[in-house]
This record gives C-alpha cells, sequence and structure tokens, in this order.
C-alpha cells in the first residue's frame, strides 16, 4: 500500500514539473542568457555562413540600452536591420594572426517566436590556424550571458563558449 502512495506522489510530483516547465519555457521570460551561433565554411562561396540565435526579449533590450533607451522591438517586417548589423558587428569579429578582423557581411535577420536569427557571411580563404574568434554580443547587458559557438571547416568541428572573462578564444 504504501508502495502505490509513493508511486502516485511521484507520478504527481513528475507531472506537476512537466506542467510547470512547458509553463516556464512557454513564458517570453527565461532566467538564463544564452545564444548559438553555428559557423560553417562554404567551400563553393569560400566563405564561412553563420548564423546566430539569439532571444529576441535579450537583442531588443540590448539594442534598446545602445540606441540611448530608445525602445527596440525586433519584428520581421520592421526597419531595425541597421541597428542589429551595428550591435552584433561589434560583438562578433574574427580576426588573423597578424590580428586584423576580416570583413563580414550581415546578410539578415529573422525573428520566430521567442529568438532572432541573424545571419552573416564572412569570406576565408586559408586555415584556422592564428585565427581568433571574439563573441561577447550581449555581454554588456548580462553578467551571466553565455554565447556558445560551433565551427564546422571540412571534417574539423570545434565548440566555443563565450562568457565574461572569456570573450576570445583561438580557432
Amino acid at each position: 500500500m504504501n508502495n502505490r502512495k509513493t508511486e502516485g506522489k511521484t507520478r504527481f510530483l513528475l507531472i506537476f514539473l512537466a506542467f510547470s516547465s512547458a509553463f516556464l519555457l512557454a513564458s517570453s521570460v527565461h532566467d538564463y542568457h544564452v545564444s548559438v551561433t553555428q559557423m560553417q565554411y562554404n567551400p563553393a562561396v569560400k566563405a564561412f555562413e553563420v548564423s546566430i540565435r539569439i532571444f529576441t526579449d535579450d537583442l531588443e533590450k540590448g539594442l534598446t540600452l545602445e540606441n540611448n533607451n530608445k525602445r527596440i522591438v525586433i519584428r520581421n517586417d520592421d526597419k531595425n536591420d541597421p541597428l542589429v548589423e551595428k550591435y552584433i558587428l561589434k560583438s562578433f569579429l574574427i580576426t588573423d594572426s597578424s590580428k586584423k578582423p576580416l570583413a563580414i557581411k550581415y546578410i539578415g535577420k529573422e525573428q520566430e517566436e521567442d529568438a532572432t536569427w541573424v545571419y552573416l557571411e564572412i569570406p576565408f580563404h586559408s586555415s584556422l590556424s592564428g585565427y581568433k574568434l571574439q563573441n561577447s554580443t550581449l555581454m554588456e547587458v548580462f553578467d551571466d550571458q553565455v554565447n556558445m559557438t560551433n565551427v564546422k571547416l571540412a571534417s574539423e568541428k570545434k565548440t566555443f563558449l563565450f562568457k565574461k572573462g572569456q570573450t576570445v578564444h583561438a580557432l
């Protein structure tokens, strides 16, 4: 009998936790600040194709602070691409072995549900040896911001975690 009570309580607790988790995930407020970046080399165009997934509300807060607290709202049909481009290109940089930054082309952005995708292209013609990547996006806004970046060049794949105090990694 006690086993059934324990199983019942456990089942209730699991169901309660599942619904609570779903509710928290569905809400627009989150307790963590993270972005995920994919950098994949495309040999046909000799460039890295970059996609950065950022929580929209976090990006809006960063853009608002960057623009003298003028409220910025991200939507697919907005006119905020120049603001997003300026903001991202300030915090996402790749430098060669002589510390010269590579040109990065802003392609655009796409807002979906609670996230915004930012697309970039970086012309690239050599190996990663001596190159460094900086990804400090939103770190001036959130002390706990983490930017996970996956870099794929041919069969080589590396993952980097960028956070306060560690905003640059050697590729």
